[in-house]
């Protein structure tokens, strides 16, 4: 089950209590205070870790509770702390406090870390209050409340490239024949549910990431087909590739889906509309290709290129394009 967005609940753990105690030792008279301090509590927090692909374990665990801190006891002992409790999440996940609706932080990198709740502070023995004009101190403190918040974990996917289109465009047959990624494929429209990753091999010591997300129609910014829903997880992509389908089996015009496509994704986000952008005829083998990719190069005064996943044409000038491209997006 893939899960690219969840709402949990976190509570870090309450600090302990300090204590109020006085030594009792024979031959000890007048012993003076020896509360110890109270522990601290257990802290959330949530890291970003390599191996995680999604946040399904997250999806049915919604409340997440750090320990407490143990109470401080007689002989200046200190309460043990409550263990922090960390989840574990994969790289591109952001963070948001679910009722402001602000982010805390985008955790794009492995390793980054992020304290959701922290956990409170332990309480203060009487030994602290202890003075020259009160030695036998009853004070003592109790340990802070934990914090405690309601978050929304959003994925978005870490890739280079992220191949954009109409349904049945090609994505899906591109993506498994210069990858190793076996997303499903079927000739009929939304084959694909979920976004799929490949990593592309440009030469010996190049690659990149490739996301193929599932396809955009008409009026998906108000929610046809599966929506905008998944854009963004082409949102950190530095590069889009726009395949186009030359013979669409509505008998659509191509340039005019091209347009649409461009539409929804200004509709989305007009920044992900100034991304760098490379065209593509897709399933070249079919008649009409050609024509189809005069035609677009013509409306966009630029090079538009024409691939088939199927017989292979064109995919190492995809690929070198697509090299060319992020290095220039590096500089």
């Amino acid at each position: 089950m893939f899960v690219d967005r969840v709402t949990i609940d976190v509570l870090a753990g309450n600090g302990g209590d300090g204590c109020r105690s006085f030594r009792r030792e024979r031959y000890v008279p007048r012993g003076g205070p020896d509360g110890g301090d109270g522990g601290h509590g257990g802290s959330i927090i949530i890291s970003a870790e390599a191996g995680i692909d999604n946040l399904s374990a997250l999806a049915h665990h919604k409340q997440w509770k750090a320990r407490k801190g143990g109470h401080g006891r007689g002989s200046n002992r200190r309460g043990h702390a409550g263990g922090d409790l960390v989840i574990r999440v994969p790289p591109g996940t952001v963070v948001k406090d679910y009722r402001e609706g602000f982010v805390l932080k985008d955790l794009a990198q492995i390793g980054d870390r992020l304290i959701a709740a922290r956990g409170g502070k332990g309480g203060r023995g009487n030994t602290h209050f202890k003075s020259s004009t009160n030695r036998a101190p009853r004070q003592f403190t109790h340990g802070e409340l934990g914090e405690s918040r309601r978050l929304e974990l959003e994925l978005k996917v870490i890739a280079d490239v992220g191949l954009v289109g109409l349904p049945n465009a090609g994505k899906s047959t591109l993506l498994s024949r210069v990858s190793r990624a076996r997303p499903e494929i079927a000739d009929y429209p939304f084959t694909t549910k979920i976004p799929h990753l490949g990593r592309v091999q440009i030469d010996r010591d190049r690659s990149f990431v490739m996301a193929d997300i599932p396809g955009l129609i008409a009026g998906a910014h108000e929610g046809h087909g599966l929506g905008h829903e998944f854009l963004r997880h082409v949102e950190r992509a530095g590069i889009l590739v726009h395949l186009v389908e030359p013979m669409p089996t509505d008998g659509s015009d191509p340039v005019e889906n091209y347009q649409v496509i461009r539409r929804e994704i200004v509709e989305f986000n007009d920044q992900l509309a100034l991304r760098e952008e490379i065209v593509a005829i897709s399933k070249a083998e079919l008649p009409g290709a050609l024509d189809v990719q005069s035609r677009l190069a013509k409306l966009l005064d630029r090079t538009v290129l024409l691939i088939s996943a199927v017989t292979g044409m064109g995919l190492d000038h995809l690929t070198t394009a697509i090299g060319r491209s992020l290095d220039k997006c590096q500089q």
